[in-house]
């Protein structure tokens, strides 16, 4: 029987557009190919001089790739990242979160290459294509950074150890370098960079998160207050102070504007205290059930060996010779009463009502 794939639903449909949309730009441009001008698919992918009448191109140029070797990169990234982060969040708050990741940038983009042809009157940046998966791929990155930021990844056998919040910035190198190459365009950096701005900002200020039910914290609450995933976390240890006078500066020209609201203490010390987890009410009923079924789990855990402690000090109490004295006899009707009280305490968890068969057994025997 061949192995199935188990694809949630938005990644698989990603991946699938992903493939139509850049074959058909392909063929395309393999159809008008000539040696003397370059193709373009302005109505897929985003032109800032030639897509201003199609304007669905802000969104469908996230998911075409102009090469093979970009294409195979994007559909590793979309499979592996696409299926984590939406079983973490469920489908619905990891369609939000690829909105976000792909219009923003792709808007910043279209407004910087905008604003270079104004200044430059180079008619070069107003024909420079805007397409390809770069921002989702930095988002992920910064989704992983803020789902387990103290992970560490090792790399040539333990030569070289990264830690997740690093890799924003390795990748933003990456695609720094290969943006001089025919495989990324002059774009490709401003998309990179604005994807990691306004992932880490819908993150940090937008996102609904919900409590864990222990807690009792409020029902949801919004962004991540924790200290691990501040913006200056991304940078090296000698960089931090100064990257994080910089971001408070901006930070508080935000809230003046009423962009951006403060954490309050409450959040902030929800953020740290861990009572709130990454799920959302629609697709954490199965890490939900999880959480109950671990629960009960201890709990009847603890009442076994209650009951295994009790059963052995009552045959104790029945195995000593009949001819003691009357203290011992005060000892052993005692002993009910104590097992009881061990078994109740585990119980008093989830509130229910006590049940003891050893303590009914004895006072059958008794009467």
């Amino acid at each position: 029987m061949p192995p199935r794939l188990n694809i949630p639903p938005v990644t698989r449909v990603v991946l699938v557009v992903l493939l139509l949309q850049s074959v058909l730009s392909a063929a395309v441009r393999y159809r008008q190919w000539s040696a003397h001008s370059e193709i373009v698919v302005e109505w897929l992918t985003l032109i800032p001089q030639l897509s201003l009448f199609y304007p669905w191109t802000f969104l469908t140029a996230t998911l075409v790739e102009n090469n093979i070797f970009t294409l195979a990169i994007s559909g590793l990234t979309l499979y592996h990242g696409g299926r984590y982060l939406e079983r973490a969040w469920s489908s619905r708050e990891f369609a939000k979160f690829l909105l976000v990741a792909s219009l923003i940038p792709n808007a910043l983009t279209f407004l910087v290459l905008v604003t270079l042809f104004t200044i430059t009157r180079n008619e070069r940046w107003t024909l420079t294509t805007i397409a390809g998966t770069i921002p989702l791929q930095i988002s992920f990155l910064v989704a992983f950074s803020q789902l387990v930021p103290a992970h560490t990844v090792t790399l040539f056998r333990g030569v070289l150890s990264l830690r997740v919040p690093r890799f924003p910035l390795i990748y933003i190198g990456f695609v720094s370098v290969l943006s001089l190459t025919p495989l990324l365009t002059s774009a490709s950096l401003f998309m990179a960079l604005f994807g990691l701005l306004a992932s880490w900002t819908y993150l940090r200020f937008y996102k609904t998160i919900f409590p864990d039910l222990d807690s009792s914290q409020p029902t949801s609450m919004r962004g991540d207050a924790s200290e691990t995933f501040a913006f200056a976390e991304f940078f090296p240890g000698p960089v931090k102070p100064f990257v994080a006078a910089i971001t408070d500066q901006i930070f508080s020209i935000l809230v003046a504007m009423r962009i951006c609201t403060p954490f309050s203490q409450a959040d902030i010390s929800a953020a740290q205290g861990g009572n709130f987890v990454q799920r959302t009410a629609h697709g954490g009923v199965r890490a939900e059930a999880e959480r109950r079924r671990a629960l009960a789990l201890k709990v009847l855990d603890q009442r076994l060996h209650a009951a295994t402690a009790g059963t052995s000090s009552t045959s104790r109490g029945q195995s000593q010779p009949p001819n003691q004295p009357s203290g011992s006899t005060v000892q052993t009707q005692q002993q009910p009463n104590a097992q009881a009280a061990m078994t109740s305490q585990p119980s008093t968890v989830l509130g229910e009502t006590n049940y003891n068969p050893d303590q009914d057994h004895i006072e059958k025997g008794e009467s």
